[in-house]
């Protein structure tokens, strides 16, 4: 299943998306980087690291979410106008499988953009010596934000 074809608001979405993933302390603090942006779907990426692990030396659940509530907010921003900033409202996450591996990558995809309120789905996926595993999906609802002081768009 391929999502929507969807027309971002402003022509200047992967600028806008690419600024306010830079001013993210929590991702820097994952080591992670945005591999893709287009309208509707974002995916970032991060390597393993000890610092990010639980006791068994999966990646921690309460940093997998970060990683997939990441992803669908800024999939969701990616459609939003030029005046409004993206905040999380809900998140329901499914931890499938270890997140055990090298590399992993978060996908966000939005299901059903609006006004005020984008539902998203992600997918946390494991690359373990090359072989890629599903290890958790999320349903996301985002709200779009203006006109508050101290939230930037």
């Amino acid at each position: 299943m391929h999502p929507p074809a969807f027309v971002p608001a402003v022509p200047e979405f992967v600028e806008r998306v690419r600024g306010s993933f830079a001013r993210q302390g929590a991702m820097a603090t994952l080591g992670a980087r945005l591999e893709a942006v287009e309208p509707g779907r974002v995916v970032i990426a991060f390597d393993w690291a000890e610092a990010l692990t639980q006791q068994h030396g999966f990646i921690h659940a309460g940093l997998v979410a970060t990683a997939l509530d990441s992803a669908c907010g800024y999939a969701g921003f990616s459609l939003m106008p030029a005046d409004a900033a993206v905040l999380t409202i809900e998140f329901k996450i499914n931890l499938l499988a270890p997140a055990k591996g090298q590399h992993f990558r978060a996908v966000g995809t939005v299901i059903k953009p609006g006004r005020t309120i984008t539902v998203c789905e992600g997918h946390l996926y494991a690359i373990d010596h090359g072989r890629e595993k599903l290890a958790a999906t999320m349903g996301c609802t985002l709200m779009a934000v203006t006109g508050r002081d101290g939230i930037q768009s």
